[in-house]
Order: structure tokens, then C-alpha cells, then sequence
């Protein structure tokens, strides 16, 4: 079995996990991170400037490929530098995982230096929030708040790291759990019989049909396919939520955001 430093379980965890890129910004709650990034290798690290561009790069990444965009930021004004992006996503259902630093365990709830309760500040804009507390908890939360992020309806979720529990000296065994489930979230996968057939004949009875998209990295394809359908696609018209990009601007189906359908 694996000994590993609760940074290098972060890090091992991204990399089991199928992670090739993070965004963020240094600081001194997450440097053990940092160093286990170099030392581990098999990620990507894009430094920004600011941890709010990180945040918003990371759901520009998660809008085009569909997968789960990741951020790292440290402690107090990192964190809260990032509330914007990971609002954006949240109202955008966009898959995220903030890694956010946090002080010592010990120094929780005394106004240490840069110290903020993320979990509290981003509760009203995420999915779900973690604080953890027990460097062996980290790959069992880390695997949770991933399947947390792509399931249900996609969404930001915070994991917050006491410097603590990052110690490099302190090696524990690494275990990256097979599967996870969670007794109180269970999330809708099938859609509603009787809404959507409701949803079909009032789409059939309409004068000017038209279709309401909403975006996902597997959207990127409809700019294609739109143009070998031959503009079929404006058969129903269409109308697309925030992702007029997707198609080519001289068709109806990219004649606007669904935002702005009353300028049309």
C-alpha cells in the first residue's frame, strides 16, 4: 500500500481521477499542494493571475470538453476571489471542483491570518462544500466531490484543506475508493413521462415552433452537424441558451441567446 502526505494525496487523487490540468493561484495554505504537483507530476498547472480568471478558465475547460474543471487557490482571499467564477458556474450548471486552502485545523473559528469560512460563503453557490479534517478522508472526499460535480445537475462543489492535514512528514496509507455513493443525494437521471409528452404537443400544436438548447462540452459538435444538416436545424427554429456559438451566426438556430429572444 502507497504511503502518501496529504498533498500527495490530492495530487494522486486528481491523477486517479483522470485530471490533466488545473487552474490556480499559489499561496501559502496550499504550497505542500504545489510541491506535490512537481514532485508527482502528471498534471498540468496553468497559473493565473487572479483566482477568479482560474475559476473561469477552468469552466471555460469544463464548457467545451464536458469534463469536470478543476481550481486550486489558497487560503482567505483566494478563496473568496474565486466566489465569482464558482457563482458563474453554478448558475450556468457547469462541473467544478474548487480545492480551496484553509488554516490549521486547530486554528478554525479564531480569526486566524486569512482565515474565512468558504464553506459558509460558498454554500449559497455550490453544490455542496467540504471542509476536510482527517488526511485519510481526502481521496474518499475528493472521489465524492467529483461525482457530486458531473452528476444530477452538473455544478461547482468546494473541497476546503486545513494546512494541517497537508503536512509532507506525515505519511499515511493512500486508498482511492473503487466507487461512492451518498445516502442523502440521489439525483434524477430520466426525464418525466407525462411533462415531456405534454412538452411534445404543445411543441406539435405551435404556430412558430422553437427549440430551447442548453450548453454542454458535447454541444461543440452541433456547429458541425448544423451545417451538414444543410440548415435543416432551422426547420423548428431554435433559440440557444447562452451558446450562440455553436452554430453558424447565418442560420436561425444561431440567431441568438435565448437571453435576448426579445430582440429578435
Amino acid at each position: 500500500m502507497e504511503m502518501l502526505s496529504g498533498a500527495e494525496m490530492v495530487v494522486q487523487s486528481l491523477v486517479d481521477q483522470g485530471v490533466k490540468q488545473v487552474f490556480g493561484y499559489p499561496g501559502g495554505a496550499v504550497l505542500d499542494i504545489y510541491d506535490a504537483l512537481h514532485t508527482l507530476g502528471g498534471i498540468d498547472h496553468v497559473l493565473v493571475r487572479h483566482e477568479q480568471a482560474a475559476v473561469h478558465m477552468a469552466d471555460g475547460l469544463a464548457r467545451a470538453t464536458g469534463e469536470v474543471g478543476v481550481v486550486l487557490v489558497t487560503s482567505g482571499p483566494g478563496a473568496t476571489n474565486a466566489i465569482t467564477g464558482i457563482a458563474t458556474a453554478y448558475m450556468d450548471s457547469i462541473p467544478l471542483v474548487i480545492l480551496s486552502g484553509q488554516v490549521a485545523t486547530s486554528l478554525i473559528g479564531y480569526d486566524a491570518f486569512q482565515e474565512c469560512d468558504m464553506v459558509g460563503i460558498s454554500r449559497p453557490v455550490v453544490k455542496h462544500s467540504f471542509l476536510v479534517k482527517q488526511t485519510e478522508d481526502i481521496p474518499g472526499v475528493l472521489k465524492k466531490a467529483f461525482w457530486l460535480a458531473a452528476s444530477g445537475r452538473p455544478g461547482p462543489v468546494v473541497v476546503d484543506l486545513p494546512k494541517d492535514i497537508l503536512n509532507p512528514a506525515k505519511k499515511l496509507p493512500y486508498v482511492w475508493p473503487d466507487a461512492v455513493s451518498m445516502r442523502s443525494y440521489n439525483p434524477t437521471t430520466s426525464g418525466h413521462k407525462g411533462q415531456i409528452k405534454r412538452a411534445l404537443q404543445t411543441l406539435v400544436a405551435a404556430s412558430k415552433p422553437g427549440r430551447l438548447r442548453r450548453r454542454r462540452g458535447d454541444q461543440c459538435a452541433l456547429r458541425t452537424s448544423a451545417a451538414r444538416a444543410g440548415g435543416k436545424t432551422e426547420a423548428a427554429g431554435g433559440l440557444i441558451l447562452d451558446g450562440t456559438w455553436r452554430f453558424p451566426g447565418d442560420t436561425l438556430a444561431g440567431a441568438g441567446d435565448a437571453g435576448d429572444a426579445r430582440h429578435l
